[in-house]
């Protein structure tokens, strides 16, 4: 007979998630530019290149627990400056509860002064599974690609090891935890930094 050794591995169905969405400003207000506003929009970029970074970073987190997850943005406001303010994409004012098995969401939403809460199906994307791999906060992911809102390429990365079919913002629908979203054409990113397996009290995920 032989002695065999086995690694238990652990599937994470609980915690905590802290992300970061990148938006590289200066591409994002560059394909703002076209013949009509390129006299408007030119010098703005110009300003924004001498007084802010090339790359906005903002935080958030992803609770999660089976099939309920709550997206959380660190700040609701945007903190783009002058005319920026009014694309939503450069910033993160959306607080986004999922449940999973009933295919709903109710989202936090800012108009102006005022606040909503909108209650939807989950947003249904076709992903198509690839092969490719790589590893985001320790977690071996692998991708998938997917239209959006007929247009909008979307490339995301998930892990099986946390068996709960959520992510950042309102990306879910793959058989794992999504850690990583990119939006190649619009320049912004999603990326998970950290993961923390522990049990999420009930009454935090409402």
């Amino acid at each position: 007979s032989n002695l065999l050794f086995a690694q238990h591995a652990r599937f994470a169905t609980e915690g905590i998630i802290e992300f970061e969405k990148t938006i590289n400003m200066h591409a994002y207000i560059k394909k703002l530019i076209n013949k009509e506003s390129e006299n408007f929009v030119q010098p703005m970029l110009d300003q924004y290149k001498k007084s802010q970074p090339q790359f906005k970073v903002l935080k958030s987190t992803l609770s999660f627990s089976n099939t309920r997850t709550l997206f959380t943005p660190e700040s609701t406001e945007n903190t783009s400056i002058g005319f920026i303010k009014m694309f939503p994409a450069t910033g993160q004012q959306n607080v986004i509860y999922t449940d999973i098995t009933a295919n709903s969401s109710i989202s936090q939403k800012k108009v102006f002064e005022e606040t909503f809460l909108v209650k939807d199906s989950t947003r249904k994307i076709n992903w198509k599974i690839t092969s490719e791999t790589r590893v985001i906060a320790g977690y071996d992911c692998r991708r998938a690609n997917a239209i959006i809102m007929d247009s909008i390429y979307v490339v995301a990365f998930y892990t099986d090891k946390i068996p709960v079919s959520g992510g950042p913002e309102s990306f879910t629908g793959l058989p794992g935890m999504i850690l990583g979203v990119a939006l190649p054409h619009e320049n912004i990113t999603w990326f998970a930094k950290t993961v923390t397996d522990k049990p999420i009290a009930s009454n935090t995920l409402v």
